[in-house]
């Protein structure tokens, strides 16, 4: 949930800065100018069509990547410059990793604990995320959300001051997921600052205080979650399924009308406050019955589709 302004404007400091940040693979770029700055104690969301320079922008802030140009700061230290110091206050979780198949969740966390002057304890953190009853197996034999799982405490156990987390819950079932969410939320109420890269919106929504919208490599958009909702093109969804024959283009002339869709005879409409009163009038003029209708305010979801549409 987001904190509210004078939270943020309380912050003394950017932890992170992005600055026309560009890196190009084989002549294509796939990060094109992307500046951004992250505040310490924040969750700041990174949201993006597949493909759109999300990951190659968190692994040159990890240090992972050399940036062709532009320059990356974590805690006024360069990411690769200072690779050693940097690794010491930024933990991660990558989007795709692996370890030796036969060594253990506990020597897993007991080694990466090794890597620390300071290690957070990796008891609670197995505990809270599920790992206990799994301490003795093998990293071979974890399901996909267990390894996730595995990986998350990865990149809390050196207690970090900034942990970048990429597609933090794929893989993890619903409940899981909002473990996660809460474990996310305890971690930076102890002053962590969270990088996250996510394709859920409702994980975005939740959790980010802001986010920046990159698309084909740029910056679309950065704002919070409700200021990249109030962007959309449209504030109010309505959704039902006529009982009879409805022209897609009667809905489509009516007031404020953002997009109509149609999907297994169920029909959406994107509009306003005035575009519902306007849609129960033409049905009633139709004689038409809204089965199951429902009237919700639009989503991160709807407005990452405004700000990514043109281009997808």
């Amino acid at each position: 949930m987001c904190r509210p302004p004078a939270a943020r404007e309380s912050r003394a400091m950017e932890i992170v800065r992005v600055n026309g940040l560009r890196k190009a693979y084989g002549g294509r770029p796939a990060v094109d100018g992307v500046s951004f700055g992250v505040e310490e104690g924040e969750i700041f969301g990174i949201l993006g069509p597949n493909g759109a320079g999300k990951t190659t922008t968190v692994e040159c802030v990890e240090g992972l990547r050399t940036p062709d140009s532009g320059t990356v700061e974590v805690a006024g230290l360069d990411p690769v410059a200072d690779h050693e110091k940097v690794t010491r206050l930024l933990g991660a979780q990558l989007q795709e990793s692996e370890l030796q198949p036969k060594l253990t969740v506990r020597e897993a966390l007991e080694l990466y604990s090794s890597f620390y002057e300071r290690p957070a304890d990796w008891r609670p953190l197995a505990e809270r995320l599920g790992l206990v009853s799994k301490l003795g197996d093998r990293f071979a034999k974890l399901s996909g959300g267990q390894k996730q799982r595995l990986f998350i405490a990865l990149a809390l156990i050196g207690d970090p001051r900034v942990v970048v987390l990429d597609e933090l819950t794929t893989g993890l079932d619903p409940r899981a997921r909002r473990d996660t969410w809460q474990l996310i939320e305890e971690v930076r109420d102890r002053g962590v600052t969270v990088l996250l890269v996510t394709h859920f919106m409702e994980e975005a929504q939740r959790l980010c205080d802001r986010i920046a919208v990159i698309d084909k490599g740029r910056v679309a958009a950065l704002d919070t979650p409700a200021g990249l909702i109030g962007r959309s093109t449209a504030s109010t969804v309505i959704s039902f399924t006529p009982s009879g024959p409805l022209d897609e283009r009667d809905l489509a002339a009516l007031p404020q009308v953002a997009s109509v869709t149609t999907t297994d005879g169920r029909i959406v409409v994107h509009g306003t406050d005035e575009t519902v009163t306007a849609v129960i009038s033409l049905l009633a003029g139709l004689g038409i019955t809204a089965r199951q209708l429902r009237v919700s305010e639009t989503s991160l979801d709807d407005a990452f589709l405004d700000l990514t549409e043109e281009r997808l």
